[in-house]
């Protein structure tokens, strides 16, 4: 458990970093759902174990485009 949160953590901060200096050729949208999906994924994985918040993370992240309206969206 410990790994997967450092995971999401140093993903967070990389992304962070790679948006606040513009780096060229990556696209910037903001997040249509809050919380955000990396933020779903710690919260998925700490209410409903690995495998199953793991899954419904990904359900997340595939219900994450440009038809989807977006909104609030708790685990």
């Amino acid at each position: 458990m410990r790994i997967v949160k450092f995971l999401l953590t140093a993903y967070r901060r990389i992304m962070n970093n790679l948006r606040l200096f513009q780096v060229p050729g990556l696209v910037y949208t903001p997040c249509r759902y809050y919380p955000s999906c990396s933020d779903y994924a710690g919260l998925a994985i700490e209410k409903y174990g690995f495998w199953r918040g793991l899954t419904r993370s990904l359900f997340r992240t595939l219900r994450c485009n440009p038809l989807s309206k977006g909104g609030i969206d708790f685990p």
